[in-house]
């Protein structure tokens, strides 16, 4: 009996404290590993410049629909990334032999930690990496997409 009420005891103190976390975690702003946000921090801001490693999406993502709702054409020259705004231009430069293009926000990603951008396969083979699948790139925010109101580099 005495070891019944104290099992009964130990399952409402659990209960207690789960409630209480749900409280916390129902919270405005609440993350629960935060060491797991994608979010980059990154101002849109014309002219911001990041460096780091760009890979492509696979063949298996075309026709599929992308975070902004618009359907993956791996002939676009688009690209994902993890909190710029959809429709946001930015121009992708290849750092070891200056090959660039410019390409449009048009979904989320990557979801690896090192990587900056996730670009079309056409991307890709226009600026010569598609052979590694990634690679070190700078990318500079040419316009920075809001809407209508989109904000272009003079």
């Amino acid at each position: 009996m005495r070891f019944f009420s104290l099992l009964v005891c130990l399952a409402v103190l659990l209960s207690g404290c789960a409630a209480g976390n749900a409280k916390i975690a129902s919270r405005k702003g609440y993350v629960r590993f935060p060491e797991k946000q994608y979010a980059s921090g990154e101002k849109a801001e014309i002219g911001l410049k990041i460096k780091g490693e760009a890979s492509y999406y696979g063949p298996g993502f075309h026709g599929k629909q992308t975070a902004s709702g618009e359907i993956f054409d791996q002939d676009d020259y688009t690209c994902a990334h993890k909190s710029l705004p959809f429709g946001t231009k930015l121009k992708v430069v290849r750092v070891d032999n200056g090959s660039s293009v410019v390409v449009r926000v048009n979904d989320r990603g990557p979801f690896h930690r090192r990587r900056i951008i996730d670009i079309s396969p056409a991307v890709a083979r226009a600026i010569g990496f598609h052979q590694w699948g990634v690679h070190q790139v700078e990318v500079e925010v040419v316009s920075v997409g809001d809407g209508p109101n989109q904000r272009t580099k003079e």
